[in-house]
């Protein structure tokens, strides 16, 4: 009985359920069927005005191919088709209300609408909506540039005598392209005239070349009422300089005189040209300088993404790479402008991550006068980063110093200064010879090591002189272990000092006057181009990493790979870390010695990805820095030193300023402190 009652009480419940759950399907469906037929009903046509303007348009331009549409006029009807996901309609079948595929007629009639209105937005313009893309060469020594008819932009910037390596194998294989700055894919700009009512972007109109020469064209729009506006392009001879005008006539008829700016817009993806990706990526951003003599240079972040808005006059702007950079700079100058630097992620856009540096966006304005012939004038600068020809190119800017030079990373002022008043000339001196870059580099290194050898022999002597010292300083710290006579101890060291005439910062401060040269040469190295391309031994290119150790992995910090001098670098590190802790106390603090070993295995993680320049550079110096501790040691007798030091003893001291003042000043301490101690024995009776 209660089976039978669970069945019908089932039956019941579930059916009813069954029964609503189909009919909600069926009424979806019928809803669905209905909307379809409704969609399949629903043709959407062009008027007979759309019509009409189309004629128009077409009588007018001759032919119009655009968004996919492709029109031309006979006897003075338009006709043409409309590709539409590789299916062409014929114009004349979208004024009909019928249509075998509504949802293709309805698609192409929205490309005809848009074409419309593009034209109804050019006005003036719109007869220059239309065209075939062709590129005009121009060509110099230095740069090979091609400027297009859609925009009268360039479209491609080829430097001559500099190739583009892009992997180990690339060396090995002697496989390389000439190097482009910028190409379509990379780069585009535009100048944005404003009217009353409509805006107009010369990347959506075609341009006429005129007065064409192998280093000069003028690319022209003829405009309603007779007016024109024209881009004219001139390569400076010998330069990698490309000059480029504003001209214009009779524009005071299309753009209100009113209007006393024009927007300008580029947009850059500044593109990977060496092996070294990291180390490059960490050397490319936007820069720019404030207008005015001096040299306030600026950029974004290389890392991560950044934008910016500068509110000052701007006289150039640029994307750089290691060793590339293309810079727009105005005869007047930029009103401010809105900067954007964005970095590529290796996990979203593979490709892009590996073809690209940064992904740079500027918007700006120039002063602008439609009864001005020559409103606005600019140089393209599309070459290297090499500093004396940076510096050169100062003629261009008469009024002010241009800073160009500050494109080349050199480090901060004082490391600056170092690279640009002493490491470069005496590296381009040494390069006259015709020496291997990797012979430069060792002559460069000693002699920077003869000159620093005053201050290594003299840091030698003062870590000499502690050393014999250690055993009575030692002696004074076992008579003073009381914390309360710490400031009589401390007296007594610095009579001990001052008697053998040691300075307890003598070590160091020789140390910190070479750290400047040894700062400068980090910048130096992974900035110099002469180094680009430039094989010594086993690396094929200076200025990237040699990485003849390829890794199945990667490893974070470190890479997927290991570089030999950068490995070389290390072990003799820690070969002078071993010389330099024999001179040191025993008494030093295990702790610390273990760091000193881990420095240099910290050094070579940081290193990997730098140039093999730089590591050998600082593999050659710590050898050099060996031969010197050797020679020194032989050269400092402790026994002499002795002598010398017991001699100092002997002779009467005159206290300096400061040693009196440091000694009145720890009188006086000791006075507050037994003064306070007597104090506070009085309260405790």
């Amino acid at each position: 009985m209660l089976l039978m009652c669970a069945v019908i009480f089932g039956f019941m419940y579930f059916q009813p359920k069954d029964e609503n759950a189909q009919n909600q399907q069926q009424a979806q469906s019928t809803e669905n069927t209905a909307n379809k037929a409704a969609a399949a009903a629903s043709v959407d046509t062009l008027t007979t005005a759309e019509m009409n303007l189309l004629d128009t348009l077409t009588a007018k331009n001759g032919e119009i191919t655009m968004e996919g549409v492709q029109l031309t006029n006979k006897e003075g009807k338009a006709t043409g088709t409309i590709k539409i996901e590789n299916k062409s309609i014929d114009l004349s079948a979208l004024a009909l209300a019928k249509s075998d595929d509504p949802r293709t007629q309805n698609l192409a009639v929205q490309a005809v609408k848009k074409v419309l209105e593009k034209y109804a937005q050019a006005s003036a313009f719109s007869a220059n909506l239309t065209g075939e893309e062709k590129t005009v060469p121009l060509e110099n020594d230095s740069i090979k540039v091609e400027i297009s008819t859609k925009g009268a932009m360039v479209k491609r910037a080829t430097l001559k005598g500099y190739r583009a390596y892009r992997t180990q194998e690339d060396y090995k294989n002697h496989k390389s392209v000439p190097v482009e700055i910028i190409n379509p894919e990379n780069n585009d700009y535009s100048f944005i005239l404003n009217g009353p009512t409509q805006r107009y972007d010369t990347r959506d109109f075609f341009f006429k070349p005129e007065e064409q020469t192998d280093s000069s064209v003028t690319m022209t729009m003829d405009l309603e009422g007779g007016a024109k506006w024209s881009l004219r392009y001139t390569l400076v001879k010998g330069t990698y300089m490309l000059r480029m005008e504003v001209l214009q006539n009779g524009m005071d008829k299309i753009i209100p005189t009113t209007i006393s700016n024009m927007d300008f817009a580029w947009h850059q993806k500044i593109k990977r040209q060496e092996a070294g990706k990291q180390f490059e990526e960490r050397n490319s951003a936007l820069y720019w300088k404030i207008q005015g003599d001096n040299d306030d240079v600026k950029n974004l972040s290389e890392s991560g993404n950044k934008d910016e808005k500068v509110t000052e006059h701007i006289k150039w702007i640029s994307g750089k790479s290691q060793f590339f950079s293309t810079v727009l700079i105005a005869n007047q100058s930029f009103n401010g402008a809105n900067f954007s630097s964005t970095a590529f992620d290796k996990e979203k856009n593979p490709k892009e991550y590996d073809t690209y540096l940064k992904d740079i966006t500027v918007n700006s304005q120039v002063e602008y006068q439609s009864t001005n012939p020559a409103p606005a004038s600019f140089y393209f600068y599309f070459g290297p980063n090499r500093y004396a020809l940076l510096s050169s190119y100062d003629k261009f800017s008469p009024k002010e110093d241009l800073h160009l030079t500050r494109l080349v990373s050199l480090g901060w002022t004082l490391f600056r200064w170092i690279n640009s008043g002493i490491v470069m000339p005496v590296f381009n001196w040494l390069c006259k010879f015709g020496w291997s870059l990797g012979l430069v580099i060792l002559v460069l290194t000693i002699l920077l090591k003869l000159v620093l050898w005053p201050l290594t022999y003299k840091s030698y002597m003062s870590q000499a002189k502690m050393k014999i010292l250690q055993p009575d300083i030692q002696a004074i710290n076992e008579k003073y272990p009381d914390p309360n006579d710490a400031m009589k101890k401390q007296q007594k060291t610095m009579e001990l000092y001052k008697q053998a005439g040691a300075n307890p910062m003598g070590g160091c401060l020789p140390m910190l006057l070479q750290m400047p040269f040894l700062i400068a040469m980090f910048w130096f190295f992974p900035s110099s181009i002469d180094l680009r391309g430039q094989s010594f031994l086993w690396a094929p290119d200076l200025s990237a990493p040699d990485a003849i150790i390829s890794l199945p992995f990667s490893i974070p910090f470190l890479g997927d790979h290991l570089s030999i001098f950068c490995l070389l670098m290390t072990v003799t590190n820690i070969g002078y870390t071993y010389i330099n802790m024999q001179s040191q106390s025993s008494s030093q603090m295990p702790g610390m010695k273990w760091m000193m070993y881990l420095m240099p295995l910290m050094f070579l993680v940081f290193f990997n990805t730098y140039a093999a320049g730089l590591s050998y550079y600082y593999f050659v110096s710590l050898l050099i820095t060996i031969i010197q501790t050797y020679v020194t040691r032989m050269m400092v007798k402790e026994d002499k030193v002795r002598a010398v030091m017991a001699e100092n003893a002997k002779k009467p001291k005159k206290k300096s300023g400061f040693m009196a003042r440091l000694e009145e000043a720890q009188r006086q301490a000791e006075q507050q402190k037994r003064a306070a101690a007597k104090g506070n024995a009085k309260r405790r009776r």
